[in-house]
């Protein structure tokens, strides 16, 4: 996937018929005449110095950065698809990643040379120089390598963006802890039956006598016509369906 998108950026400058400039570029950028390269929200800066050079040349290829509305409508695109945040994380761009932009009228990277603006301290012309050449068919390695380079460009940073996607998953998609049956509440002690503000819900063991309850309760101080309460309760207690 990576490697699609590379190509289409490549092809774009290769679009100019600068042949022979693009070819030189090619070469310079393979046998290591990109000194550095830098991205930097909306810019690339790169040191050339091709065999004939005196000299290191700073050239430059700038991209409007996204704002952050538009980021914040490509985040949330982006983490409603749990495929993209897995990819992502695992420093994958994900196949189908250019609909998320296109449903929002942008490109991750520039496809037209409307979009760049390009300049080289060689002040060479016709421009794009064979520095910038260079620094194009680098810069497209570089995506390959790493595509979070290319959401740099367009204004987040690697860090940035994952952060963001976490943060949106876990607010979208938390993980509901689901009870287990063992963790049931027991049955507790009888004797705080009678001095709770809330009675136990908890069921009886299955099988056991309606009135098995009466028995486990400290016999409380109450009596109604000489016979104790509990007494009192036990034909209403084995009335109840046993459980």
């Amino acid at each position: 996937m990576t490697e699609h998108f590379a190509a289409s950026f490549v092809a774009m400058f290769e679009s100019l018929r600068m042949a022979p400039t693009f070819a030189r570029g090619r070469r310079d950028a393979r046998a290591g005449h990109v000194r550095s390269l830098t991205i930097s929200s909306s810019l690339v800066t790169a040191q050339v110095r091709g065999p004939e050079d005196p000299r290191a040349f700073r050239s430059r290829i700038a991209v409007r950065a996204f704002g952050a509305t538009e980021w914040a409508g490509l985040e949330d695109d982006l983490a409603a698809q749990a495929r993209y945040v897995a990819d992502l994380l695992a420093g994958r761009l994900p196949a189908g990643i250019d609909r998320v932009f296109q449903r929002a009228g942008l490109t991750l990277l520039p496809l037209s040379l409307d979009e760049v603006a390009m300049d080289c301290t060689c002040e060479r012309w016709p421009m794009p120089c064979i520095h910038l050449a260079a620094t194009c068919y680098a810069l497209a390695d570089s995506f390959e390598t790493d595509p979070f380079g290319a959401f740099a460009w367009r204004g987040r940073t690697r860090d940035e963006l994952l952060g963001r996607l976490t943060q949106l998953r876990g607010t979208t998609t938390p993980d509901e802890p689901v009870p287990s049956p063992a963790a049931s509440p027991a049955l507790g002690d009888p004797g705080s039956f009678w001095s709770s503000g809330t009675p136990s819900t908890a069921p009886p063991p299955a099988g056991s006598r309606p009135d098995l309850l009466l028995d486990q309760l400290d016999t409380p101080p109450l009596r109604y016509g000489g016979t104790a309460l509990a007494e009192l309760l036990r034909p209403a207690y084995l009335a109840l369906p046993p459980v």
